[in-house]
């Protein structure tokens, strides 16, 4: 498989009294369609490495490729359209706005920039809650769902626009280990089923042993790259 995301010689250095290097020399690729994880303590790095897959951010050093695209000298409303259109993100926090419905919620990515949602994406949704197991909610104001509910359509929309890429940072961290299990379970029915791109930031290793890859870093640099 080709690759979708490349990294080469990437350095990060965030300037301020002292210059704060955070990334040293990154050379990693993932093959779209794989299902990674990225592992490491608190404050290994893996956070900012995987803002810089997701276009959050840009490195100071080196080169980034998404989906073929280079990003280090694109445009903030460029890097927008990518994120919007290639991109996926479920954080540990769920960030769905309280005062709109589920629906309205997943909806949103794909409102931006038009008008109105047509026939085919208000199917899609419908089918993204099927698949999530939260069809019975999806007119629920987002603040009268349970936390597992809340995350599941979080998820819902970060797959609305059919994104190559997810990635994902501590996605479970708020969520009890049965509702854990069952979001991974998603994850890996999404991946095989529309052969979606996942990165998934963890620094639980029993999370991190569902991926058929864990790459481990610490202190800014790749130590470990296994693939299962």
């Amino acid at each position: 498989m080709a690759n979708i995301v490349e990294l080469k010689n990437v350095d990060k250095i965030y300037s301020g009294v002292v210059d704060t290097q955070v990334l040293f020399d990154i050379n990693l690729s993932f093959e779209e369609g794989s299902f990674d994880s990225i592992v490491g303590e608190s404050g290994s790095g893996k956070s900012t490495l995987l803002n810089i897959i997701g276009t959050l951010d840009k490195p100071t050093k080196g080169e980034v490729l998404i989906d073929g695209n280079r990003i280090n000298n694109l445009s903030k409303n460029k890097l927008a359209e990518i994120r919007n259109k290639t991109i996926g993100f479920v954080f540990q926090f769920h960030y769905l706005l309280p005062e709109f419905t589920a629906l309205e919620n997943v909806l949103m990515p794909y409102s931006i920039g038009r008008k109105h949602a047509g026939k085919s994406i208000s199917k899609r949704a419908d089918e993204l809650f099927d698949l999530l197991g939260i069809a019975k909610v999806k007119n629920n104001m987002a603040n009268k769902m349970s936390g597992g509910q809340q995350q599941r359509t979080a998820i819902a929309r970060a797959l609305i626009n059919s994104p190559k890429i997810v990635v994902a940072d501590e996605p479970t961290g708020n969520l009890d280990s049965e509702n854990t299990a069952t979001i991974y379970k998603i994850f890996r029915e999404i991946n095989k089923q529309f052969g979606t791109t996942f990165l998934i930031v963890t620094h639980d290793r029993r999370i991190a042993q569902e991926a058929d890859r864990i790459v481990e870093i610490k202190d800014g640099r790749i130590i470990a790259d296994l693939n299962k």
